[in-house]
């Protein structure tokens, strides 16, 4: 019987399939370049209030949210926000399937190697959250043998200790909520986090945390765009200077952190914006 492939026996058969397989992929790759030009696409992770989150109707809504939306009108173009883990938002922004990332993101080197940063719109930097029974007061007391610290993937607190903790162990958690919970629950000695984020947390854990707010490394959120994309990027930073100088984070900053506002003036910590 004659074994020889299909393959080798048909050659027009095969350039026929090849083409057909070549003029899918380039179909494809076509309708996935394609982008309607009056549409801003930001994507950004719904899960971080007041920053990135939800409503009762489950619509978009928060600091960012409405950053995004000043800025597309400032664009004159409507907004289209997706909802993106926050691991995969550089992923999607490398490949076009969004314009930007608002999302509360830091800029760090490392991400500055695939991505373009606008200029900072925000000073924060990470702190720590402990047990309230815990006497800790810096990274050098957790950073012990048999010390667990918890992170959220993805996030500097992640990078950080990757690269600084070398006696703890590291846990990784998908969900914010989840690190502080074993903080609170004393299955962890400390969540390393942003300085906003461990505010909040130990506001929801106060009967069992305690919040190490003073930051020990310091940080500024930035909008992220296409590597190289300086035409957007200039656009971005003229809308950010514009914004500020309006009073737009002002505004943002009473809307929805004025307890925050208080009482970090009563600690002596400056505002984020």
């Amino acid at each position: 019987m004659d074994t020889t492939n299909t393959r080798t026996r048909n050659p027009r058969l095969s350039s026929l399939i090849l083409c057909l397989l070549a003029g899918i992929a380039l179909f494809l790759s076509s309708c996935a370049s394609e982008r309607d030009d009056s549409v801003l696409i930001v994507g950004m992770e719904l899960s971080y209030p007041p920053f990135e989150m939800t409503d009762e109707s489950n619509k978009p809504t928060g600091i960012s949210v409405e950053m995004a939306e000043a800025l597309a009108s400032r664009l004159g173009k409507e907004l289209r926000i997706e909802n993106i883990p926050f691991a995969g938002l550089i992923p999607s922004l490398r490949t076009g399937k969004i314009d930007l990332i608002i999302s509360s993101m830091t800029r760090t080197e490392e991400r500055a190697q695939s991505i373009s940063f606008s200029d900072p719109y925000l000073h924060t930097g990470l702190c720590i959250l402990v047990s309230k029974d815990n006497p800790a007061t810096s990274v050098a007391d957790i950073d012990m043998p048999g010390k667990r610290i918890a992170v959220k993937q993805g996030t500097t607190g992640h990078i950080y200790t990757t690269k600084h903790v070398r006696n703890a162990e590291i846990l990784m958690f998908d969900k914010e909520a989840a690190a502080a919970l074993e903080v609170s629950q004393g299955k962890v000695d400390a969540f390393i986090y942003d300085q906003i984020s461990i505010y909040l947390n130990w506001k929801k854990h106060q009967e069992t945390t305690r919040a190490l707010l003073n930051p020990f490394n310091e940080e500024s959120w930035a909008i992220g765009a296409q590597l190289g994309n300086t035409e957007l990027l200039g656009k971005v930073n003229a809308f950010l200077e514009d914004y500020k100088s309006s009073g737009g984070f002002d505004a943002l900053g009473d809307k929805y952190l004025s307890e925050q506002k208080r009482e970090f003036k009563e600690l002596g910590f400056p505002f984020f914006f």
